[in-house]
């Protein structure tokens, strides 16, 4: 395989993916479609597999070519919006925060407004996933990430407690409130497994009853948004919850909430420790949260 020695394929094979024609690329590059043709071609024979199905009067891409392409498309935006921060000489200006999918559509981004009224000299990036993340990498400032937590660890931001949530479309005409023997009469919405619900049942001691944990989810905020639509009673974290209870979208179950041995993080990115913009997300991501741990029961 031949090394890549230049980006320029890389370049017009991300804007002939976005327009799917070499001819319309070619248009936004100022180039001819031929150029553009030889530079993904040039490209194919460097990476050693094709990118684009070539039809007489349309481009497709190849699903390796659309795995290329997603990623292509990051990174010349990461790379783009590098230098723009630096050709106005203010990277204090831009602060770039990774967290997972359920944090950051459940608690993050929800309360994110706060923030920017108390900061609004900052452009605020995002970046949703769930995979590990580079903290030294320059694309990335502060991240949250969710996992296993140490109470005397210094990055722990709050340590997570399991609470039984339902729709208050569940409630029977007259009913203020659902109970704990109402557990059998709804399904039982677990995160991959029902083991969290049995450790529940186990603290209020309802381990006996016929329940329903039919029903699983891959994700902490889908099982919430599942328990916000009506579809039984979710056990999820606390914070993922929290906006939803107190909003009323959710009711939280009138019981002893679950210990749990996972909590968020707070990773900073060790050559920005000291820049002004990490400061003040640090402040007020602690008061927010310790504003939020004075609410669980």
């Amino acid at each position: 395989m031949k090394p890549l020695r230049s980006l320029s394929g890389l370049i017009d094979f991300d804007c002939a993916a976005r327009w799917g024609s070499f001819k319309l690329a070619a248009r936004e590059l100022h180039k001819t479609p031929a150029a553009v043709s030889l530079q993904v071609k040039q490209l194919e024979e460097a990476i050693g597999f094709p990118l684009f199905v070539r039809h007489p009067r349309h481009i497709a891409l190849t699903a390796k070519g659309q795995e290329l392409a997603i990623v292509v498309a990051r990174m010349l935006a990461d790379l783009r919006g590098k230098v723009a921060a630096l050709q106005r000489g203010n990277e204090e200006a831009v602060l770039r925060i990774s967290t997972t999918h359920s944090f950051a559509i459940k608690w993050l981004v929800p309360r994110m407004s706060r923030f920017t009224k108390l900061h609004p000299e900052l452009d605020l990036r995002i970046d949703s996933n769930d995979t590990p993340v580079d903290i030294e990498d320059d694309a990335v400032d502060v991240a949250i990430r969710y996992g296993p937590v140490r109470d005397d660890d210094p990055a722990l931001l709050f340590r997570e407690r399991l609470v039984p949530v339902y729709s208050p479309d569940l409630l029977a005409e007259g009913q203020d409130a659902l109970q704990l023997s109402d557990l059998t009469r709804f399904p039982l919405l677990c995160e991959r497994t029902p083991e969290s619900w049995l450790q529940l049942l186990n603290e209020n001691r309802a381990l006996k009853g016929d329940y329903d944990f039919s029903r699983t989810y891959s994700h902490w905020g889908v099982l919430a948004q599942a328990a916000v639509a009506g579809q039984g009673i979710g056990l999820v974290p606390y914070g993922i919850a929290f906006e939803d209870i107190r909003a009323g979208t959710l009711l939280q179950l009138a019981c002893r909430s679950a210990p749990f041995g996972y909590g968020y993080r707070l990773l900073v990115n060790p050559h920005k420790e000291a820049m002004t913009k990490v400061q003040h997300f640090r402040e007020w991501i602690l008061a927010e949260m310790a504003a939020m741990k004075a609410t669980i029961a």
